[in-house]
């Protein structure tokens, strides 16, 4: 069935060969054809059954990472290794540690569609394009992770700086008070459309709670696979920037998955998101956040949380 599996797949991709350049397309379960890859992309692992403890699930996806992860080195002894596959942040953690590669060649997809998810939601209450929003969420692709509100911006002008309270648990600020204090519209058009958001928080027109972004962000994969039975697209996106950033030695910024362990008070050895330069090589640097003591804290928080399932993990 895997055979077949395989097989059909890799036709309906070849199919669409004439719409491409420079790429062909393989598909064996012989680890050869994998030979001198550049990056090796990982995403196999297996799906959380229902009552399914979280380390009950690591342990499963270990043993298929240690059926995958050292026939990609021996093929490819010079690739960056990037990991998909969730819990992303332990399994990255699981692939440095199979491999024997140095930290800077195993990236996490980490909380890079995570950061997107914040920049849209953010962009479609203050209705501008994702792309003009900045802002981060670092730490674990999961619950624990830690939405910088405090580096949130836009045109470099500070969300925090309007609204000091903006993101904490007690805040109540109306979206619509926010967009007025950073946006003059001055096109009739523009003010037609500084309008009530669609969906989420805020999206009756009342006042909220901007944490629930950061909720969203955290429930979004939950309420897409509810909904569609698994999440694809925007996941894919991710990748793809992600690995086009290495090929092409693009020295770019992403929040992606690595040893997070000397940066912010963390002392355990686990792979967290952080702002990181992608390069050739893979990770080439850290971007050192100023991060308030209360992002700090949310992030040593996530720390443990990881560390928590990973320390009982036989390797």
């Amino acid at each position: 069935m895997l055979g077949n599996k395989l097989k059909k797949e890799v036709m309906d991709l070849q199919h669409g060969l004439a719409f491409l350049r420079g790429v062909t397309i393989k598909g064996d379960k012989d680890y050869s054809v994998t030979a001198g890859s550049k990056v090796c992309i990982i995403s196999a692992g297996a799906r959380q059954k229902d009552g399914e403890s979280r380390l009950n699930l690591v342990k499963r996806n270990v043993a298929i990472f240690k059926s995958i992860v050292p026939q990609l080195v021996k093929y490819s002894p010079g690739a960056v290794l990037m990991v998909v596959a969730n819990p992303v942040d332990i399994l990255t953690y699981v692939t440095w540690k199979l491999s024997g590669l140095p930290r800077h060649r195993i990236v996490g997809s980490g909380t890079n569609l995570d950061t997107a998810r914040f920049r849209f939601l953010i962009a479609e209450k203050l209705s501008i394009a994702p792309s003009s929003v900045h802002g981060y969420i670092i730490g674990e692709h999961g619950d624990t992770s830690v939405p910088l509100w405090s580096s949130a911006t836009v045109a470099g002008v500070s969300l925090k700086a309007l609204h000091p309270q903006l993101g904490q648990k007690s805040d109540k600020v109306d979206w619509s008070k926010v967009q007025t204090d950073l946006i003059d519209a001055t096109a009739p058009r523009s003010v037609a459309k500084l309008t009530k958001p669609t969906s989420g928080a805020g999206a009756d027109g009342s006042q909220h709670n901007w944490e629930d972004i950061h909720k969203e962000v955290v429930n979004s994969a939950y309420n897409i696979i509810k909904l569609k039975g698994y999440t694809s697209w925007a996941i894919g996106l991710s990748v793809s920037t992600l690995t086009g950033a290495i090929l092409r030695n693009q020295h770019t910024v992403y929040a992606v998955s690595t040893l997070a362990r000397g940066y912010h008070g963390i002392n355990e050895e686990v792979f967290l998101s952080l702002p990181c330069v992608l390069m050739q090589e893979g990770v080439g640097s850290v971007i050192k956040q100023v991060l308030t003591e209360d992002e700090k804290k949310q992030l040593q928080k996530s720390a443990a949380a990881l560390w928590d399932i990973q320390k009982d993990l036989d390797l």
